[in-house]
């Protein structure tokens, strides 16, 4: 029937969904196929829905338009219908005015949240759901268990590619009609089922970034939208050492794109004085100014649909992909956390997500509303720091 390998995918493949019609969000990628096949063979009604964010001007490159075309391409390999949504409205309202505003307003905002908050766990649920799905399944790697209390989301068998950190604001209702086909695989593996049934997608490259950017850089897309708006590159002390072309295009922990030689370290962005219009940088990827053991945030979120008992001990990421810092959770005013890291932390980023875990279980997250003091606010030596 099936090889070795795909029959052990096959067996390992978890639902809380018995039976019924599948929905599975295609995005034209590996993942999103080698779910929409797997569920296939495991004998579900299984239904592609591509989902069109984004509306590209005339002559420019539209990365879309390539993926639907593999999305339709992988639909009659596999052997199942798909059709097009388009959400580019909504998109627009909901994730990138959003962007923009916080750009403008010396953040750095993560659109990756906002789509599956919005968008994704939300609209194309609601699309899924329309068309008679009983749930909607992605190719996102992270897992949904089923207990008496609720629904957990837990991370990923391949912690290398794990996302329970973008899908943070899943809430119970959408937890409880999604699928995570790929929770039990590793990248490595679906590449090979893909091949072995012959997808189109088997060695296409994952897509990085931020989605509507694709593989342009990332001032050049966003130059029509904010403009330049030079100001000042000054060091925390007040010494003026160039001109940058608008705070939007920056963020906290950046080396690249100063324009700064001379000798001794390289050069980081510090910080951002809006009123100013400063862009704050120091000297050494190592200087105390990047960093700090504490961090406000706010609009929380927390996957049981209420926070533990805070003060809370438990582990989180401030961005994707880092190892897990140990820290405290407790409640600050106005609805806001602080969290205090046992070591401190480089590059502490406003609106960036700080997410939550207690073991395999993501807890939760929210957006950092401001960091604490950093070191050198606080006067101290940084004697040694691994990330």
């Amino acid at each position: 029937m099936y090889s070795q390998e795909i029959d052990s995918a096959l067996e390992q493949v978890h639902s809380h969904i018995d039976q019924g019609r599948i929905v599975v969000g295609m995005s034209g990628g590996v993942d999103s196929a080698v779910s929409a096949a797997l569920l296939k063979a495991k004998g579900y009604d299984v239904v592609g829905l591509f989902m069109k964010n984004w509306e590209e001007e005339s002559g420019d490159a539209c990365p879309a338009e390539a993926d639907a075309r593999d999305v339709a391409q992988v639909a009659k390999v596999i052997g199942i219908p798909f059709y097009t949504v388009n959400f580019t409205k909504e998109y627009w309202e909901e994730v990138f005015e959003h962007f923009l505003q916080e750009l403008k307003e010396g953040l750095t905002p993560n659109p990756d949240v906002l789509c599956n908050r919005e968008v994704k766990f939300k609209k194309l649920l609601d699309k899924a759901l329309g068309i008679g799905g009983a749930a909607l399944a992605t190719g996102h790697y992270a897992s949904n268990r089923s207990t008496p209390e609720g629904f957990l989301l837990e991370r990923a068998l391949d912690s290398t590619k794990d996302q329970t950190y973008f899908l943070y604001t899943a809430t119970q209702a959408s937890l409880s009609k999604t699928i995570f086909p790929l929770s039990h695989l590793n990248k490595l593996e679906v590449r090979k089922i893909a091949r072995a049934l012959s997808l189109p997608v088997a060695d296409k490259k994952d897509s990085t970034g931020i989605c509507f950017i694709g593989e342009r850089k990332f001032k050049d897309f966003l130059k029509p939208y904010l403009g330049n708006t030079p100001g000042d590159m000054r060091t925390p002390e007040g010494r003026f050492l160039g001109k940058h072309c608008g705070l939007p295009y920056y963020t906290i922990g950046q080396r690249k794109g100063l324009g700064i030689g001379g000798d001794g370290e390289a050069w980081f962005v510090a910080g951002k004085d809006v009123a100013s219009n400063q862009l704050i940088i120091v000297q050494g990827a190592q200087h105390p100014s990047l960093f700090a053991d504490e961090l406000t945030a706010k609009e929380a979120h927390w996957i049981r649909g209420e926070p533990p008992a805070l003060p809370v001990r438990c582990t989180a990421k401030i961005r994707y992909r880092q190892p897990d810092q140990h820290c405290v959770v407790r409640q600050g005013e106005a609805d806001t956390l602080i969290v205090s890291f046992d070591t401190p932390q480089r590059a502490i980023t406003p609106q960036q997500a700080v997410v939550f875990y207690d073991g395999q279980s993501c807890l939760g997250g929210a957006f950092i509303k401001a960091r604490g003091p950093s070191y050198l606010e606080m006067g101290k030596k940084l004697f040694s720091f691994d990330e």
